[in-house]
């Protein structure tokens, strides 16, 4: 079996990562194979194509490949809450919280990853054509599809290339760390509206075709995810021990200060409220056209075993 991410030099998606590399897959009866495929819309079309069984990626996005949630659901959260980070060049000066520093500014942000951002930033009243804010992929980035996002941001940061980015942890660690970016905003953490808290959140995703023919397998997947968790929250030195394997050496020494942040948000729980809001955020960036029931997005057969 195969489970891809979008972003694998990162905390985004890390209990998916480790469930394979520390064995809890394995543990659950699956031979898992993990890959790397960005971005997420595309991750989400091999999911689709059935080309591959699970993605770790955003909530939000499946109806890219699944439109209205027709064809694929969520099994379980990875983590709680929209977990991007909005980083800004320091010699800006941009305090944190301060989102009317974005104004005239160029902003790397992945697909669909972008909708985050753009929606945080109006529902704060910035008016993206009127204050000259640019939200566009980093230059390059789209030339492959195994490219790590939040590192390639970081590195276009310190390049000149753009004047901030809105990525992963690992990317604003790696920025923040190196003295090249600025915190703005953390909205896991309560900066901006409350709201984008529920955009989205990390999640195992799969369809509606894995589900009817291999229900053990999807049971099993969320067990495997959530002994990762437990086993994270129990252990963090574990995490250090999948990033010497899987990362970059800068990157490893790394991932377990930042996955060590993200552990009070690992709860394999996915509730009402999130579904709502998430659908609320959907419907305003135009990814659904109307409401849809918590039983459409979310695998309901399954929840027992987010505990």
């Amino acid at each position: 079996m195969k489970i891809a991410i979008p972003d694998l030099i990162s905390n985004s998606y890390f209990p998916a990562v480790a469930a394979v590399e520390l064995g809890f897959f394995k543990e659950e009866g699956l031979d898992m194979e993990l890959e790397l495929i960005f971005p997420v819309d595309r991750t989400l079309e091999h999911l689709r194509d059935g080309k591959i069984n699970f993605v770790g990626g955003s909530a939000h996005s499946a109806p890219h490949a699944f439109p209205e949630w027709q064809g694929g659901k969520l099994l379980a959260a990875l983590s709680q809450g929209m977990y991007w980070f909005l980083i800004l060049r320091s010699d800006l000066g941009a305090k944190r919280g301060d989102l009317g520093a974005v104004k005239g500014l160029s902003i790397g942000a992945a697909p669909l990853v972008d909708l985050g951002l753009r929606r945080l930033l109006i529902e704060s009243g910035i008016d993206l054509e009127r204050d000259g804010v640019s939200i566009a992929p980093v230059p390059g980035a789209l030339a492959n599809n195994n490219v790590n996002f939040g590192v390639t941001a970081a590195k276009a940061l310190e390049d000149g290339k753009i004047d901030g980015f809105w990525a992963n942890g690992m990317g604003a660690e790696v920025a923040l760390r190196s003295g090249v970016g600025t915190l703005v905003i953390d909205a896991r953490r309560g900066d901006g509206p409350k709201a984008a808290f529920n955009y989205t959140m990390p999640a195992l995703i799969t369809s509606d075709d894995m589900i009817d023919k291999q229900p053990e397998a999807c049971a099993a997947a969320i067990r495997a995810i959530v002994k990762t968790q437990r086993a994270l929250k129990k252990d963090i030195s574990l995490a250090g021990q999948v990033g010497r394997k899987l990362f970059p050496p800068h990157e490893a020494t790394l991932i377990a200060d930042v996955v060590e942040r993200d552990l009070p948000f690992y709860d394999a729980a996915i509730s009402p409220d999130f579904v709502a809001g998430m659908n609320k955020f959907q419907r305003d960036v135009g990814l659904v056209s109307g409401a849809v029931d918590y039983h459409q997005v979310v695998a309901m057969q399954f929840r027992e075993f987010w505990n």
